[in-house]
């Protein structure tokens, strides 16, 4: 420990017996009162709010309990709850240069030690002399106290306003701040009393405004959280998105019950409800039973898309009803008028709908396939026509290699990957292109093509998020492979990779949709063969490359899979990090069937849990440091040179256990050959108990090391066990 020298008289202690009160705490009320907002703005918005607020706090040596956020359209609020009333003190301490530079032979401040305490802003005759490890060195020792929170919140939170960030940012004053929508007011409150910050060109104050309908636009007082909710609520606003999220839920039950209906889940929909509205009222309304023949899909996205409305179902039958929920941001006595508006506003949606449906179903999607060479897939990869022939050729490609082998099943794949991209010139894609694939699928029924065909060409697109469902029929899983294989080998081919957390063109999405694809329908395939197969077929159409070669976007391609084989199985199967690097490491061959190595790591965990398993890898890694460090001839095991039993012990249970091994991993019975493997540990412990690697006689011990080379290539012919971390238990 360093000792200490006084060179200057120091502060005098506290007296004892003096009590020292802890030190006091209030709440801090924050508003941004703005135009509206886009409701997905919201919710990001006030998760980033409290991390900065959280941030900024700790920044400035500021204790509090909790940190709070709540918002509607016209408001985001935080409420600091427990906020000390004094920042902590803080004693900071800088090293200088040492004693004997730091004075001169009559004991003097050199320049050295005038200017570091100039630097550290300190008198020279306050620098302390400590003993270090070094020697002894002049330190810089600040007391510097804390300032009052009310003070310091004056400089803080117009930094977190203005720190905010959206999606889109808008400047609307002098002041240049960008924000979502403009700022109008805002409220920062204290402990009771007004923080006299200035934001956004706005000087905050405790006035708050509440709903522009119902709170008739007035001015209204708030002196804490709890005064802020009450009075917003008298106000027509409901401040806490959870209360507005119940409130909404019990209204529609409410309706449900009463009509006999059941509503169409959709939680995207539920959230912009909760987020578009203060004051959320539901009102059911009705449309013509007669757009009801029309596919439930266009309704149900016609309504969801364009007027946020929840559809509705029969309770029995599941089928669509013709009514739907709406929610206003609105409490009116009589709310028939916007009933009433919201019907006609759908109604006028629904013809439209009826009508690009009827038209499309006039021309057949083999001659808008044709159309395709005028639609860009992009820049640098072409058209959509040459994506939709590549795809067909791959899409035949997997059929033929699939578990089935069925010739109809390759003729189904082609047909439906050659029509596949059609519904992209239709009218009712081009209004809501989430719905492709589903209209094509549509489109293809009412051509005549075959309900496999129609169906495939359906589930093209599935799953369409991470966790989304996953195409039903075996054609539907060939032409949705083809069609992300094609996607991920194209961009790579141009060089346009995903790079940190940079994906525009969702290839890990895809790639995460391959996987699971491929493991959760267990479709015995070899990747490498579909990655080779893409690859060919996009360099094929004579896009400019990027620099890397052909072998090397393969191999990119495939370590991009691998990666997202890795979360898959950490996120589904919790395996460790260890065991997937071990299965994962040493494929460089020509054979990769996902299916097949993601059962070589399930099996490989269970038997880690094994008491034995621990000591086991211990003596593996030993006889594989062994067998990487030293040099030897690498000439077969020579029984007759033995000269401890361990060692002829051990030869016998690698060549006892060889076969067995072989064969349980060519059956893919995985438990057995690890089970055999574990049963080596006894000999491998008496081989290095009894047995010194390194002899002097040099025959000696290159045999011993060829018999370790046997224990090691008979381990890595399972797995990269040098990857185990032993766990120690």
């Amino acid at each position: 420990m360093a000792t200490r020298k006084k060179i200057a008289r120091r502060s005098a202690a506290p007296k004892k017996g003096k009590q020292v009160s802890g030190p006091s705490v209030a709440e801090l009320l924050l508003e941004i009162g703005v135009e509206e907002l886009p409701y997905q703005f919201i919710v990001p918005a006030l998760a980033a709010l409290k991390e900065s607020a959280e941030r900024l706090f700790s920044d400035q040596r500021l204790t509090l309990q909790s940190v709070r956020t709540v918002g509607t359209p016209r408001r985001l609020t935080i409420v600091v709850d427990g906020l000390v009333a004094r920042q902590t003190s803080v004693t900071k301490e800088a090293m200088g240069p040492s004693k004997s530079v730091a004075f001169d032979q009559t004991g003097q401040p050199t320049k050295a030690a005038v200017g570091f305490a100039a630097g550290q802003g300190v008198a020279v005759q306050d620098l302390e002399v400590r003993q270090t490890p070094k020697g002894e060195y002049l330190f810089a020792v600040k007391h510097e106290a804390g300032r009052p929170t009310a003070a310091l919140l004056i400089e803080i939170l117009p930094h977190l306003v203005a720190t905010l960030s959206f999606p889109k940012a808008m400047k609307w004053n002098e002041t240049g701040v960008r924000f979502a929508r403009p700022v109008r007011w805002v409220v920062a409150v204290y402990g009771g009393s007004v923080v006299p910050i200035k934001a956004a060109g706005i000087t905050a104050s405790n006035q708050t405004k509440g709903h522009r309908v119902l709170g008739g636009g007035k001015w209204a007082s708030v002196h804490d959280a709890a005064s802020y909710h009450s009075t917003l609520a008298r106000q027509g606003v409901i401040v806490d998105p959870q209360r507005r999220r119940t409130l909404i839920e019990e209204q529609i039950a409410a309706i449900c019950h009463k009509a006999g209906l059941q509503l169409n889940q959709d939680e995207t929909l539920l959230d912009q409800a909760v987020y578009s509205t203060e004051q959320p009222t539901t009102i059911i309304g009705s449309f013509k039973e007669a757009y009801l023949d029309v596919p439930e899909e266009i309704l149900i996205t016609s309504m969801k898309e364009h007027q946020g409305f929840f559809s509705l179902r029969h309770k029995q039958t599941g089928k669509l009803a013709p009514h739907f929920i709406a929610v206003a941001n609105n409490r009116a006595k009589d709310m028939s008028l916007i009933r009433e508006g919201n019907e006609r506003v759908l109604a006028a949606r629904l013809a439209d709908a009826k009508f690009f449906f009827d038209e499309d179903r006039k021309v057949r999607l083999e001659e808008r396939a044709k159309k395709l060479g005028g639609v860009t897939f992009h820049q640098k990869l072409g058209t959509m026509a040459q994506k939709q022939e590549r795809v067909s050729k791959l899409a035949g490609f997997i059929a033929e290699l699939s578990s089935s082998g069925q010739t109809q099943l390759r003729q189904i794949a082609e047909r439906a990957a050659s029509l596949s991209k059609a519904d992209l010139l239709t009218g009712i894609v081009g209004e809501f292109p989430e719905l492709q694939g589903i209209m094509g699928g549509e489109y293809a029924r009412h051509d005549g093509e075959s309900t496999a065909v129609a169906q495939a060409i359906r589930e093209q697109y599935l799953p369409k998020a991470i966790e989304g469902e996953l195409p039903e029929t075996e054609a539907g899983q060939v032409l949705s492979l083809a069609d992300r294989l094609d996607s991920i080998a194209a961009f790579f081919h141009v060089g346009l990779v995903p790079t940190g957390s940079e994906d525009p063109f969702a290839l890990r999405r895809h790639a995460t949709a391959i996987v699971r694809i491929i493991l959760e329908r267990t479709i015995r395939l070899n990747l490498a063969d579909l990655v080779d197969r893409a690859t060919s077929l996009v360099a094929g159409d004579g896009f400019k490359e990027g620099a890397d070669s052909q072998q090397v976007k393969q191999q990119r391609i495939t370590d991009f899979l691998f990666e997202r084989v890795r979360h898959y199985v950490r996120l589904v199967h919790g395996l460790r990090e260890d065991v997937i690097e071990s299965v994962l490491k040493p494929i460089t061959g020509p054979m990769i069937d996902l299916v097949d190595l993601v059962q070589k790591m399930r099996a490989l965990e269970a038997v880690t849990m094994k008491p034995d398993f621990d000591p086991l890898i211990v003596g593996f890694k030993r006889a594989h440091r062994l067998v990487e460090k030293e040099q030897w001839t690498r000439e077969p095991v020579d029984a007759a040179r033995f000269q401890h039993p361990a060692e002829s012990a051990l030869h016998q249970a690698v060549m006892g256990e060889h076969q067995q091994i072989e064969a349980s991993i060519q059956a893919g019975e995985y438990d057995r050959a690890l089970e055999a493997l574990v049963r080596l540990k006894p000999a491998i412990d008496e081989f290095f108990a009894g047995v010194m690697v390194n002899a002097d006689d040099q025959t000696v011990r290159s045999n011993r090391l060829s018999l370790l080379k046997e224990v090691d290539d008979l381990f890595m012919s399972f797995a990269d066990f040098s990857q185990i971390v032993v766990q120690g238990r």
